[in-house]
């Protein structure tokens, strides 16, 4: 994978992070040249076609444990260079995974916090939202809603089954619309926002598909909230103990990455679905 600006890997200065703690988000900034996006793209595209099409929801939750192309994003300078000015050496992916929204497609997700479910000891982390495609107004960008992340919110289910939340869920304040930014970004660039920033996505409703990937970071010295031991990846620095550390894949959808990943997904559930009522079906999407 190539970087297209090798100095977005040791950092941001310090007018970006003071516009990050201010806004709750920075974007654009470049991780991949547009040849490596398309890349990206075409090796979950192949790795779909062995796969009924897509990537099904239960192997979208830590999707960098079963393909080293992702673990190798997970971990690639360019995105942790900015990640580390903002949260500190010691880096752990807490989890991974893909929203790809078809031309034409309803699916949509409401205003909301990542951290509702998330089951962290503090609201502490970062996600970093990479585009493999054009991510457009027209195709259904993410949307942000500006200084929102200095409180958390409750939320409530819609009852909408075409949110791409695990829980359909919504803040349950009025959003203003007329102060929403929408975060335009090209194949190779991501934008980086925070746990607890509103944010959400319309429909795509043009004939241009949506594509991207989502990793979140937490500081290593976080761990699991409710008595049981999470797992994560450690990305970088140094290990602090608070959670069980996840392998790399040996190659796409390795049987023994298999049978790791169904150990991980299911100690991840116990601790993350009891938040959502109890459901046992992993989440959909999250912008």
């Amino acid at each position: 994978m190539t970087v297209s600006d090798p100095r977005q890997g040791h950092g941001l200065d310090d007018t970006s992070i003071a516009r990050y703690r201010r806004d709750g988000y920075l974007a654009p900034l470049p991780v991949l040249d547009e040849a490596a996006a398309a890349d990206c793209l075409a090796q979950l595209d192949a790795i779909a076609a062995q796969r009924a099409g897509r990537m099904v929801p239960s192997h979208n939750v830590k999707a960098h444990l079963l393909a080293p192309f992702l673990w190798d994003l997970v971990h690639h300078p360019a995105i942790l260079g900015p990640v580390e000015a903002l949260l500190g050496p010691d880096i752990l992916c807490w989890g991974s995974g893909f929203f790809d929204k078809r031309p034409g497609t309803a699916q949509h997700v409401p205003w909301h916090q990542d951290a509702t479910y998330w089951s962290l000891s503090a609201p502490v982390a970062i996600t970093a939202w990479v585009a493999f495609t054009p991510s457009l107004i027209e195709n259904g960008c993410m949307r942000v809603s500006p200084a929102t992340h200095h409180t958390t919110l409750a939320h409530a289910d819609t009852g909408d089954n075409n949110a791409m939340l695990p829980g359909r869920e919504e803040v349950e304040v009025a959003v203003d619309e007329a102060r929403a930014v929408d975060i335009v970004l090209r194949p190779g660039e991501m934008s980086l926002h925070d746990v607890l920033l509103v944010h959400g996505s319309r429909p795509n409703g043009s004939g241009l598909r949506r594509c991207g990937f989502a990793i979140r970071y937490i500081p290593g010295h976080l761990t699991t909230s409710g008595g049981l031991r999470g797992t994560a990846t450690l990305a970088r620095g140094r290990d602090r103990g608070g959670f069980d550390l996840e392998q790399p894949p040996e190659a796409p959808f390795h049987p023994a990455a298999m049978q790791r990943y169904q150990h991980v997904i299911r100690q991840w559930m116990r601790i993350v679905m009891p938040k959502m009522g109890g459901g046992s079906a992993p989440p959909k999407g999250a912008a």
